[in-house]
């Protein structure tokens, strides 16, 4: 049983396609089917029944899939603990939402080295969709996320929330009053769209902003367009004050404050294991939530 094997399974068991999985794996359709088959013949049993409309999971591939992630997860603890971390305790993998990247990496990393000060920390900013799919399959240990995607192999858990105001563009002078909520229209406004969760209240609060023709799902990038197009649009509170000191923005006096909550993702096996109950507390605690 090969590691090449397992992960053409796995992958197979996403695509439900061949050709798809080929394509992702930079392999042959043949390849493919050469390692599903071989994988067969080391079990005993037929895993995947293929058809013209592609391929799905036998009795004994359901059975079989939740122990092939299993397996591709210890593989890849095996490999690291094999390469060591240059005398360090432990190597974690962290996965950060581009947002949590982008605006403040370290300050997720002091919580984790004043808890863990012997760890090595690799830190890899993605999108909540993928992160899940790299903590499930054993590629991070940890993911901090805005969006979970519920699997049987992944455990949740929320630590808090960011808050998001509204802001306009530009100083204003010391008479001038502050912008208010009916003086933004939707043709001079940016959207943020950072999760299904935020873009359910932001229409519920605000229906009439809610299908601007400009949106984005990345705070830096709704700043740049509120900057570059003399947009309204809602930053995470941090970076409101800044663009307010800074003088390039105004807060939008009666907008609601938004909130997007955040949640670390482990993977099941690990949800009771100290470290990571201690690490879970103190990372809630940096956003001021009870542990």
């Amino acid at each position: 049983m090969q590691p090449d094997q397992i992960d053409t399974f796995l992958d197979l068991c996403e695509t439900h396609s061949f050709h798809r999985s080929a394509e992702r794996l930079g392999v042959t359709q043949s390849t493919v089917s050469g390692r599903l088959a071989s994988l067969e013949r080391v079990l005993g049993v037929t895993l995947m029944r293929r058809s013209r409309a592609g391929c799905e999971l036998t009795t004994e591939g359901l059975r079989f899939e939740p122990h092939a992630r299993a397996l591709r997860h210890a593989m890849t603890e095996a490999r690291a603990a094999a390469r060591g971390a240059e005398g360090r305790a432990m190597t974690l993998r962290l996965g950060l939402q581009n947002d949590l990247a982008a605006d403040d990496p370290a300050h997720w990393v002091q919580a984790i080295r004043a808890l863990l000060p012997q760890a090595a920390i690799y830190i890899e900013a993605d999108y909540s969709a993928q992160m899940c799919r790299d903590v499930q399959g054993g590629l991070l240990d940890l993911a901090l996320l805005f969006s979970p995607h519920p699997s049987p192999d992944l455990h949740f858990e929320t630590l808090g929330e960011l808050a998001y105001r509204m802001v306009a563009p530009g100083a204003g002078s010391s008479g001038d009053p502050a912008p208010r909520l009916a003086d933004i229209a939707a043709e001079r406004y940016v959207m943020a769209n950072l999760s299904p969760a935020f873009a359910r209240t932001h229409e519920a609060l605000l229906p009439h902003l809610s299908a601007p023709p400009l949106s984005a799902g990345q705070n830096a990038t709704v700043r740049g367009m509120i900057l570059a197009f003399g947009a309204a649009g809602y930053q995470q509170v941090g970076a409101a004050r800044r663009l307010v000191a800074q003088g390039q923005a105004r807060f939008v006096a009666d907008a609601p404050v938004l909130t997007q909550p955040i949640f670390a993702a482990i993977h099941y096996r690990n949800r009771h294991r100290a470290v990571w109950r201690k690490l879970i507390a103190a990372l809630r605690a940096t956003l001021g939530a009870p542990a």
